[in-house]
C-alpha cells in the first residue's frame, strides 16, 4: 500500500510539472524572469505615515541623520551628505557618495520610498541603480526594472546575486515606490555558535516579493544604507520600527 501511495504522489508531482531543485550561479542571465505583476499607479500624494514609535530617517526636511561613506577611490573624503534635499525628498548627486544612518538598528521593520529617474538612460544595472543595504546584511536592489532586463538576481527587489524577487511589481520610470522590509538578526547560543540564521522578508508596492528569505553573515546590528551608483535616485519617507527579538 505504501509503495502504491508514493508511486502514486510522484506521478501526481510530475503531472503538475514539479523539477528537481535548481541551483543557479550569481548573476545568471539564463535564470527564469520573474513574472511581471501591476502592482497599479500610485495615488497623488501617497505616502504611508510612520507609526508613533517609529524612527523617522528622513522627513523631506535635511540629513541631518545620515553621514556620508566615501568611497576607496575618492578624492572627497567629507562625511557631510552631499544629496541634494527639495520637495521633500533626497537625489543622489554626482559624486555624492553611498550614505548611512548614523544609528544602528537589530531587529526592524523597514519603510523606504523611492523613485528612478523619468527620463530613462541605459539599460540593464545602468538604469536607475542604487540599492537599499540592510542592517549589517545585504542589499536589496534598487533598479528601473519597467521593462528593463537584467540577471534576475539583480533586478529590483532582489536581495542582490542571491534571490530574484518572486514577481517584478516595479512601477513605471518616475513613479513613487515603496519597500516594506522586515529584518530579523541571526541569534547565537551560549557558546556563540549561530543558532538561527538572519533572515527578511520584502513587499513592494504592496506586493510580497522576498517571503522570509535566509541572509549572509552574522551580524547583529549595523546602520541602513543607501547606495550611489551615479544615477539620480530619489528617496523620501524613511522610518524605521524597532522590533522585539524574537
Amino acid at each position: 500500500m505504501k509503495i502504491f501511495l508514493l508511486a502514486g504522489l510522484l506521478s501526481a508531482s510530475f503531472a503538475l510539472g514539479a523539477e528537481p531543485k535548481q541551483t543557479w550561479k550569481p548573476k545568471d542571465m539564463n535564470r527564469p524572469r520573474p513574472k511581471v505583476v501591476d502592482p497599479g499607479a500610485p495615488k497623488p500624494g501617497e505616502m504611508r505615515p510612520p507609526p508613533p514609535n517609529a524612527i523617522v530617517l528622513f522627513d523631506g526636511k535635511d540629513l541631518s541623520k545620515w553621514v556620508r561613506r566615501p568611497g576607496p577611490k575618492d578624492a572627497d573624503k567629507s562625511p557631510e551628505p552631499k544629496w541634494k534635499v527639495e520637495n521633500g525628498y533626497m537625489e543622489i548627486v554626482p559624486k555624492g557618495g553611498t550614505i548611512a544612518s548614523k544609528e544602528k538598528f537589530g531587529d526592524c521593520e523597514i519603510h523606504i520610498e523611492w523613485a528612478t529617474p523619468v527620463e530613462v538612460s541605459g539599460k540593464g544595472q545602468g538604469r536607475g541603480n542604487s540599492g537599499v543595504f540592510l542592517p549589517g546584511h545585504q542589499e536589496v536592489q534598487v533598479l528601473d526594472s519597467y521593462e528593463n532586463d537584467t540577471y534576475p538576481d539583480g533586478q529590483a527587489g532582489a536581495i542582490y546575486a542571491m534571490y530574484p524577487p518572486l514577481v517584478n511589481a516595479c512601477r513605471k520610470p518616475g513613479e513613487w515606490q515603496s519597500y516594506h522590509i522586515t529584518l530579523r538578526q541571526p541569534r547565537f547560543d551560549a557558546q556563540g555558535k549561530m543558532t538561527v540564521s538572519a533572515s527578511v522578508t520584502v513587499v513592494h508596492n504592496g506586493i510580497l516579493i522576498q517571503d522570509n528569505v535566509e541572509l549572509r553573515g552574522e551580524a547583529t546590528e549595523g546602520p541602513l544604507i543607501l547606495q550611489d551608483h551615479k544615477n539620480p535616485v530619489r528617496y523620501r519617507n524613511i522610518w524605521i520600527r524597532t522590533l522585539p527579538a524574537r
